[in-house]
């Protein structure tokens, strides 16, 4: 469920019956949507929460259930469709914000933090249940890396219970911690506090980098930054920025 409001796009998990759980269906319905060009169309933000108690129950377990007896090949690309969502999130070239509030496990996590922030409610508990019930997590380790050191991916992965919105502040998996009540106001606060201040080109080239270089070797990494550098030199926006920084000691405001 989707509602536009200016540059902001909210977009609503809204299968409360079921905690809203990344059913196939709902899986196609969101990597349709962040996979979509929202910048071209002048929306600067998506905003993601969920309906109900839960953000996220995670991997809908019965369709899970039904591919116990298919071969390698068909749950290869079962989970390929969850590569493709996670991916699709973390390659979005507008802002991301993930509203979290109640239960979010497993796949759950990985859909909230594969945005650019994570705002939890004081009542958010999160949990990578996957090796509770023989599962792996792992798709989202690959980029927990983003936000976690390495120890404490492996205290969630590795040993998982339910992690409360202020120790998921404290080590890094959400950005901020409001009431409940204040989640929606605190992420729309959010998205304007950056889209004014911040180009929406360089926010976009910004995460392509920071995915772009996670594991390469030094050099390459830096490599591949200077190409970034020289490349964000030559747009529209660098140039207004320097020209109305020299102009009035003051950045412009993008919004």
């Amino acid at each position: 469920e989707t509602r536009r409001d200016g540059d902001l796009l909210w977009v609503t998990l809204n299968d409360p019956e079921r905690a809203n759980a990344l059913s196939p269906a709902l899986i196609g319905e969101l990597i349709e949507l962040y996979r979509r060009p929202w910048r071209a169309e002048g929306v600067r933000c998506l905003l993601l929460s969920g309906a109900g108690r839960n953000f996220s129950a995670g991997a809908d377990l019965e369709h899970l259930r039904s591919l116990r007896d298919a071969g390698p090949e068909e749950n290869l690309r079962d989970s390929l469709r969850l590569k493709d969502l996670f991916e699709s999130v973390l390659r979005q070239d507008a802002l991301t914000i993930a509203l979290v509030h109640g239960a979010c496990v497993a796949g759950g996590c990985g859909l909230a933090t594969a945005h650019d922030f994570v705002i939890a409610a004081e009542d958010a508990r999160f949990l990578y249940s996957e090796v509770r019930i023989g599962f792996v997590a792992a798709l989202v380790a690959t980029y927990l890396p983003l936000r976690l050191r390495g120890s404490d991916i492996r205290e969630l992965l590795l040993n998982p219970q339910f992690v409360d919105a202020r120790r998921a502040l404290e080590v890094g998996l959400v950005n901020r911690m409001v009431p409940h009540e204040d989640l929606r106001g605190v992420g729309e606060a959010l998205a304007a506090q950056i889209l004014e201040t911040g180009s929406s080109e360089s926010i976009a080239r910004t995460k392509r980098l920071l995915l772009d270089v996670l594991g390469l070797p030094l050099s390459d990494a830096l490599t591949q930054a200077a190409e970034v550098n020289a490349a964000a030199r030559a747009t529209d926006d660098c140039k207004r920025g320097i020209a109305t920084f020299l102009e009035t000691k003051k950045p412009p405001r993008w919004r």
